[in-house]
C-alpha cells in the first residue's frame, strides 16, 4: 500500500471511530464539545475525500478507488435538507445515526452502504419537530374521543366502558369538539347520564380548556345550582340556573377526584402513545405541561422502552421551583433523547372555553373579555423570577390582551436584565396583537411556537367569539414573520398530525373551506422550515437536529407526494410512508396500515 493510501486509511479509521462513539458519551457532552465534534466530523470527511481523490489520480482507473463504507444510502429522490438555503439534493449517506453527506447520485460511486434505498422520486425530509404538544399515558378508564362524530357515538363509547368497568368506576376521555358533532352542540350531563347512570363521567374537550361531567361526577365535586363560578373558571348553566355539566378552565374540580392509575399502566400506555407519533412523521416533541415527578416517569420509560420513541423535551410550570432545581442538578439538561425544556407560564384561557384574554369584548358578549389565569402583578413577578433564575420561558398567551401584557413584561425584564440568547417564546399567539407589540417582539428576540391548525379545527370557536379583523387574522403567521419574529409551527394535539398545520398555514382555510386573512398565509417551504428546523432552534437543538445537514441526527421521513409542488388542497392527503430515527427505520406504511 502506498503512503497516500495509508494516510487515507488512517483518517478514515479515525472518522469511523468518531462517528461510532457511544450514545452515552454524546449525551453527556457539553454544548462546546458538541459543536466541536459536529465541526470536526465534516472536516475529517472532507480531508478523507480529498486524499481519496488524490489517490485515485495515481490509479489506472477510477474503479480502483475504495468506496467509503456507511450504514445507509437513500437516493433517486428529492432530499430536502431544510438548511439555510433550503437545498434540495437527490441522495444522502448516513452512518452511526448521523448524516454524513447529501448530494447527487455520485454519492453511490463514493460510498458503499450495507443498506441502499431507492426513493423512486419521493421526498425525503427532516422529521417534524412538534414544539408544543401534550402526550400522556392513558388509564383503563379512558376513552379516546378524537374521532367521534356525534353525541350518540360518544354515548355508545361511554356505555361500553361502563359495562367493562362496572358501576361506581370513574370514566374519563378526551377529544370531543362540538364543531365536529352531528348535533352541533356541546354534550351535557344528561347525555352522559343516559349512557352511564351509575358511573361518574368526565370527558375533556379537545384543547383541554373545558370538560363535560355527568350528574354523579358533579355531585361528587359538590357542584349544584348554588355553586358560584370558581376562580378562573365558568360553570355553564341552563335557563333555570342548573349546571349543564360543562365546566370551563376549572374542570380539574372533576378530574382531581379521579383515582390515580398504577404507574405500570400509565407507562405502558405512554410508550404506545409516543411510538404512534412516529407514524405521523413526528421525530421530536416538546411536551408543554409536565411536572418534575412526571419527568421521572418519562426517564423510566426511556430507559426500559421496547418500542422506538421520538426525542422529547418536557416543559414544567413554576409551581415547585425547588423540585425543578433539584431535578436540574440531578440530570443537568438531560440528553438528546429526553431533556428538560423551558418553564411554562399559563397566562390566559383559550377559545374552546372561551376564556382568552382580549383587548375588545367578545362578539355578541359586550361585557366579556376573558380573563387572566393569574393576577397581573403575580405574572410580572413570576416572569422576572424565572428569567433571573436563568430559565428559558414558553408562555401560554392566546388573546391579544394577554399577548400584549406578556410582551410588555418580557421587554421590561430584558431591558433590566439583558440576556443575549434567552429564546423566550409565546405558545399559541392565537390573536394578532397591535403592531407595536410585534415590533417589540422582534427587537427583544421574543419568538413564537404557534398552531396554524387551529385556523382549521377551531374555526367554529373563532367565528362564534371573534369578528372582522380579529377573525380574519386568527393565528397570524405572515405578519409576525414580516416584523422579524421567529415562528415555529406545532400542533397542541388539535389534531396532532402535522399535515393539518401545513395545510392551514399555506391555505388559511377552516374546516368549512372559508379562507381567513389570506395575507397571513406562508409558502410551503416556510411552513416546512417552521415545523422542522425552527422547532429545533426553539429548544437550542439546532446543532443536532431539524435539518439534514452533515453531523446532525438522521431523523427523517419519506412522503407519499411531492409536497412542494402538489396543489395545496391535497396536502391533507399526504401520507408519511417511512420514518427514520437516527438512521434506523422505525415506521413503514404498509397495506395493512394504509387505511
Amino acid at each position: 500500500m502506498n503512503t497516500r493510501k495509508k494516510i487515507t486509511t488512517s483518517i478514515f479509521d479515525i472518522l469511523r471511530r468518531s462517528l461510532r462513539s457511544s450514545w452515552f458519551a454524546r449525551s453527556q457532552e457539553t454544548p462546546f464539545s458538541r459543536r466541536f465534534r459536529l465541526a470536526l466530523n465534516p472536516l475529517a470527511l472532507i480531508a478523507l475525500l480529498t486524499l481519496s481523490a488524490c489517490g485515485a489520480n495515481n490509479e489506472s482507473t477510477q474503479s480502483n478507488v475504495a468506496k467509503i463504507p456507511v450504514d445507509l444510502i437513500l437516493h433517486n429522490g428529492k432530499v430536502l435538507t431544510v438548511d439555510q438555503n433550503f437545498s434540495i439534493h437527490s441522495a444522502i449517506a448516513v452512518s452511526a445515526g448521523k448524516v454524513i453527506v447529501t448530494g447527487d447520485e455520485s454519492i453511490l460511486a463514493q460510498y458503499k452502504a450495507s443498506k441502499i434505498i431507492d426513493l423512486n422520486g419521493k421526498i425525503l425530509m427532516p422529521g417534524f419537530n412538534d414544539s408544543h404538544t401534550h402526550i400522556s399515558g392513558n388509564p383503563r378508564r379512558y376513552i379516546d374521543l378524537g374521532d367521534v362524530s356525534s353525541i350518540i357515538e360518544m354515548q355508545a363509547l361511554v356505555r361500553n366502558k361502563a359495562r367493562n368497568l362496572g358501576p361506581g368506576e370513574w370514566i374519563t376521555g378526551y377529544g370531543w369538539s362540538e364543531d365536529e358533532l352531528t348535533e352541533q352542540r356541546k354534550p351535557t350531563r344528561y347525555d352522559l347520564d343516559d349512557a352511564a347512570p351509575n358511573n361518574p363521567v368526565v370527558l375533556t374537550r379537545a384543547g383541554a380548556h373545558s370538560a363535560v361531567g355527568s350528574t354523579m361526577a358533579l355531585a361528587l365535586a359538590g357542584i349544584n345550582s348554588q355553586t358560584p363560578d370558581p376562580e378562573g373558571g365558568v360553570i355553564e348553566r341552563d335557563d333555570s340556573g342548573n349546571p349543564t355539566g360543562i365546566i370551563r378552565e376549572r374542570h380539574n374540580l372533576l378530574l382531581d377526584l379521579v383515582p390515580p392509575s398504577s404507574e405500570k399502566e400509565i407507562i405502558a400506555s405512554l410508550e404506545v402513545n409516543l411510538n404512534q407519533l412516529l407514524t405521523k412523521g413526528i421525530t421530536s416533541i416538546t411536551d408543554a405541561q409536565k411536572t418534575p415527578a412526571q419527568y421521572q416517569r418519562w426517564e423510566t420509560l426511556y430507559e426500559q422502552a421496547t418500542l422506538p420513541l421520538p426525542r422529547s423535551t418536557l416543559q414544567f410550570e413554576w409551581h415547585d421551583p425547588n423540585s425543578i432545581q433539584a431535578l436540574k442538578q440531578r440530570v443537568g439538561a438531560g440528553n438528546d433523547n429526553l431533556k428538560i425544556g423551558p418553564i411554562k407560564i399559563f397566562v390566559d384561557g383559550g377559545f374552546t372555553g372561551p376564556a382568552a384574554y382580549t383587548i375588545e369584548p367578545y362578539r355578541n358578549q359586550p361585557n366579556y373579555r376573558g380573563y387572566l389565569n393569574i393576577p397581573e402583578n403575580e405574572l410580572v413577578d413570576q416572569i422576572n423570577e424565572i428569567h433571573n433564575a436563568g430559565w428559558q420561558m414558553g408562555i401560554h398567551a392566546i388573546g391579544d390582551a394577554a399577548i400584549e401584557l406578556v410582551v410588555d413584561t418580557l421587554a421590561d425584564t430584558l431591558t433590566r436584565a439583558p440576556k443575549a440568547d434567552h429564546r423566550h417564546y409565546l405558545n399559541h399567539f392565537s390573536m394578532r396583537p397591535p403592531e407595536d407589540t410585534m415590533k417589540k417582539m422582534a427587537a427583544h428576540n421574543i419568538h413564537i411556537t404557534q398552531q396554524a391548525n387551529f385556523t382549521y379545527t377551531l374555526e367554529g370557536r373563532y367565528a362564534e367569539n371573534l369578528d372582522g379583523f380579529r377573525l380574519a387574522h386568527n393565528n397570524p403567521i405572515r405578519s409576525p414573520m414580516d416584523h422579524g419574529v421567529v415562528v415555529a409551527l406545532s400542533s397542541d394535539i388539535l389534531p396532532i398530525g402535522p399535515m393539518v398545520g401545513l395545510y392551514a398555514a399555506v391555505t388559511r382555510k377552516g374546516m368549512s373551506g372559508a379562507v381567513y386573512g389570506p395575507e397571513e398565509a406562508i409558502s410551503i417551504d416556510q411552513a416546512l422550515r417552521a415545523y422542522t428546523s425552527i422547532g429545533a432552534f426553539i429548544n437550542f437543538d439546532e446543532d443536532i437536529k431539524g435539518t439534514l445537514e452533515t453531523g446532525k441526527y438522521a431523523d427523517m421521513i419519506v412522503l407519499s407526494e411531492d409536497i412542494l409542488s402538489i396543489d395545496p388542497e391535497r396536502i391533507l392527503d399526504v401520507d408519511v410512508l417511512q420514518t427514520f430515527l437516527g438512521g434506523e427505520l422505525v415506521f413503514e406504511k404498509t397495506p395493512a396500515n394504509n387505511q
